[in-house]
């Protein structure tokens, strides 16, 4: 299993790149919010990856980060999504768009990705929706480093370049969201509808810290009328 490539962008397609590890091309398929990501041809950079076997293909996909990929193979799970459709899912919404989408049964907002219907986007939310507080508890807020790194073949050193770009996450979103949903299994709320207050309240205050967004979560949890 290939988890990780770390190498020198050689050139950039439509839908994949070339990363050269060590005199060894890796063609990686992206999505193109990954791909629009990337450095320039000459640089270096490191992708988190996924490798798909079947009798007649053995494809890589390329992420920026662990909660990237991970959407990417839960999305897989689900009837009618391919690898097609997951990247055009992460493409338009990114890891925490999906993040945030599927928390808060919001299907439309995965319908908006290219090729995927309303019974599709259902599914994906019906489906998914207590996997969400898993992935939202990922430490994602950076990309895998393209230092130099321990030997191997896919995990080859690459010559100190330019870091990948971050996805544009506020710096105290993502442990504050990890420890809120911490916080609030540990008082007996079901993951769903944790992940689902947790993603509203983000909503509202992107730069709350811990405190604030527990509060904020617990308010909206708690009972109406």
């Amino acid at each position: 299993m290939i988890g990780r490539l770390a190498g020198r962008v050689e050139y950039r397609a439509e839908d994949h790149v070339l990363i050269d590890v060590r005199g060894v091309g890796y063609v990686v398929h992206c999505s193109e919010r990954t791909l629009g990501a990337l450095p320039a041809p000459g640089e270096a950079t490191a992708l988190w990856t996924d490798l798909l076997v079947r009798e007649d293909l053995l494809q890589l996909y390329g992420f920026l980060t662990l909660g990237e990929r991970e959407w990417h193979r839960l999305l897989m799970r689900v009837q009618g999504v391919g690898a097609k459709a997951s990247l055009a899912i992460l493409g338009a919404l990114g890891a925490d768009g999906v993040s945030r989408a599927v928390a808060l049964g919001d299907w439309s907002a995965i319908r908006a990705a290219k090729g995927i219907g309303p019974k599709t986007a259902q599914r994906v939310v019906n489906e998914l929706k207590d996997k969400a507080p898993g992935v939202m508890a990922l430490d994602h807020a950076g990309a895998p480093s393209p230092e130099p790194a321990s030997e191997g073949a896919a995990d080859a050193p690459a010559a100190p370049g330019p870091a990948v770009p971050r996805p544009a996450v506020p710096p105290a979103e993502v442990p504050a969201r990890a420890e809120a949903l911490s916080a609030l299994a540990n008082l007996g709320y079901a993951p769903g509808e944790a992940a689902a207050a947790v993603a509203e309240a983000l909503d509202a205050a992107p730069e709350a810290d811990t405190a604030a967004l527990i509060r904020d979560a617990l308010r909206r949890l708690a009972p109406k009328g």
